[in-house]
């Protein structure tokens, strides 16, 4: 059932059934498909049903697709920027077909909405990342999603909430756009400021939020995305008690701050355009747009995606379609003459400007260096102290990548005395062979089986690192879309070090041991890596190996003095 809600931001589209017939489907939903959502489709679903993504009433169908992806409008012309759509597996979509009724469930299966099946397709994921992103790079972190993590058919149609997604976390700063506007109402807010961001506030963006309020005329929303990890590698939970120890320091019951689950895209332009419409659906007046709002963090993909500005030009282009108001500043410095911030328009021929980049202060967090306080407020440096500890005190992942026979599982067991020699952590081997007796023997050696295998490799690492312990891990791992998952799966809970050991094939074949190569080439082992299977080399490892010049220990002693190059082990006498 579709509730439509105005005014106080427009028209808004909750798409939760009356308590009658969210029962009814509870009985029905036994006989329905049923279809487990991911992370990213649950946030997309929540927003779906409370409103937040108005005037959506459920997950694209291919006609809005294809032109919201061409022209970022709706079929009937409505601007919207952004694909919504439910990606499923093949095998599910054999299962089912339009007309269908679909069960929508969380990982638990607890069923969260019904959907009507209205399209069923297969996309062409190459052109939307050109459209959508600007791009097929996929350093692009939602290139990469797209192409490597979508399920290859979209399944468009009505959705009907059944239950809201539960939140164990924060749950009194989870308020629905309904809830928000009426909070608003209540409070006697007519005119109210959204700031975004997905990283902690730091001084500058504090006094930018204040000046636009002045400006405004208006009260302040913090609305900060907690549907994925932060551009920083923080998860949310540090992210938000960084902003709960900042909301006293706006003047008194003019600032709020509210949770949104979005689960980001970086897209960019078009993203930043999205998350207005988003901020007008929570009922807001005005949103601040930065320069470089939604856009992936250059300093881990290289050159930025996007110009300077781009979003801010975007939006300057439809703003007229909109009923929310855009700020664009240009950005903020701390003038030490001064004691404050200021634009950079302002500051005058003899006063000295000081600035962090995001990079450095992540630098200065990892190495337990000072952090100025007109950077950022002592409370929120010593929160992010507590849960991202300078590197020496972090766990870390040695994940070493290369041909059977190259060296990998000598090296990995020479490093792993060598650094219980050293003491302090913790230190667990996953070498390929054990993981495939221990923890994965009923897979077979396909490509989707060995990508699984390496994946689980991952989980059980990210877990020791995140506990402060050292995993090394040893596998073939041929295949570089895997190794970036892991990397990605590890990197935000402490340190990931790729080793590739780039001994030759001829020189792992001469050494084979176990017939394997010889097996290959005749033709009795299928799908083996370096005959039949490509080894995609990694472009970028922090240490490349090549053992036919060192031996076992040599190699180790070079694994070592990286790790300690990069501060994650403290200079050994």
């Amino acid at each position: 059932m579709i509730q439509l809600i105005e005014p106080y931001g427009g028209l808004l589209k909750e798409l939760y059934l009356t308590a009658g017939d969210a029962a009814r489907y509870q009985d029905q939903a036994r006989e329905y498909p049923s279809w487990d959502l991911n992370p990213r489709q649950l946030c997309d679903l929540e927003l779906l049903l409370n409103g937040a993504f108005s005037p959506l009433e459920g997950f694209l169908n291919q006609a809005d697709y294809e032109r919201v992806t061409a022209e970022m409008r709706l079929g009937d012309g409505t601007l919207w920027p952004m694909p919504v759509t439910l990606d499923v597996s093949e095998e599910f979509a054999q299962r089912i077909t339009t007309g269908d009724t679909i069960a929508l469930r969380d990982p638990e299966g607890v069923l969260i909405a019904v959907l009507e099946v209205g399209d069923l397709w297969r996309p062409d994921r190459l052109h939307e990342a050109q459209q959508v992103f600007g791009s097929t790079d996929q350093r692009h972190p939602g290139v990469f999603q797209l192409l490597h993590r979508s399920g290859p058919v979209y399944v468009g149609g009505r959705v009907h909430g059944v239950a809201s997604p539960v939140h164990y976390d924060f749950p009194q700063l989870r308020a629905s756009p309904r809830q928000l506007r009426e909070r608003f109402a209540q409070q006697g807010w007519p005119r109210v400021v959204a700031f975004q961001t997905d990283a902690p506030l730091l001084r500058a963006q504090q006094a930018l939020s204040l000046h636009a309020m002045l400006q405004a005329e208006a009260a302040l929303l913090l609305h900060p995305t907690v549907g994925a990890t932060g551009t920083d590698g923080l998860d949310h939970y540090a992210r938000v008690r960084c902003y709960e120890q900042l909301l006293p320091n706006y003047p008194g019951q003019t600032a709020a701050l509210n949770l949104l689950n979005l689960a980001p895209r970086w897209a960019g332009p078009r993203e930043a355009l999205w998350r207005a419409i988003i901020q007008q659906n929570y009922g807001c007046s005005h949103f601040i747009v930065s320069r470089d709002q939604a856009s992936p963090d250059r300093t881990q993909t290289g050159p930025a995606f996007y110009p300077h500005e781009a979003a801010q030009q975007l939006l300057a282009h439809y703003r007229r379609e909109l009923s929310i108001q855009i700020l664009f500043y240009p950005e903020m410095v701390y003038v030490q003459e001064r004691g404050q911030y200021a634009f950079t328009n302002t500051v005058t021929a003899g006063e000295t400007a000081l600035t962090l980049s995001d990079s450095e202060f992540r630098r200065r967090l990892q190495d337990g260096l000072d952090i100025p306080a007109w950077c950022a407020d002592p409370a929120v440096v010593e929160e992010l102290r507590r849960v991202h500890p300078p590197r020496q005190r972090q766990g870390f992942t040695v994940f070493l990548t290369g041909l059977s026979g190259s060296g990998k599982s000598t090296i990995a067991n020479a490093l792993r005395v060598k650094l219980l020699e050293l003491g302090g952590r913790a230190v667990t081997l996953l070498d390929g062979d054990i993981v495939r007796k221990h923890l994965s023997s009923e897979l077979g050696f396909s490509r989707e089986h060995r990508n699984l295998n390496i994946l689980r490799i991952g989980f059980v690492a990210s877990e020791i690192t995140k506990n402060g312990g050292i995993a090394i891990c040893a596998p073939i791992a041929p295949y570089a879309a895997t190794r970036r998952e892991v990397r990605e799966m590890i990197a935000p809970l402490g340190g990931f070090v790729e080793v590739h050991v780039a001994t030759p094939l001829e020189v792992c074949e001469a050494r084979d041991r176990k017939g394997l190569y010889a097996k290959a080439r005749a033709g009795l082992l299928k799908e083996f890596t370096g005959i039949s299977d490509p080894y995609e080399a990694p472009k970028h490892p922090e240490l490349r190996i090549d053992t036919r010049d060192c031996s076992p220990g040599q190699a180790a002693e070079r694994i070592l003095a990286t790790l300690e190059e990069l501060g994650y082990l403290g200079g050994r006498a």
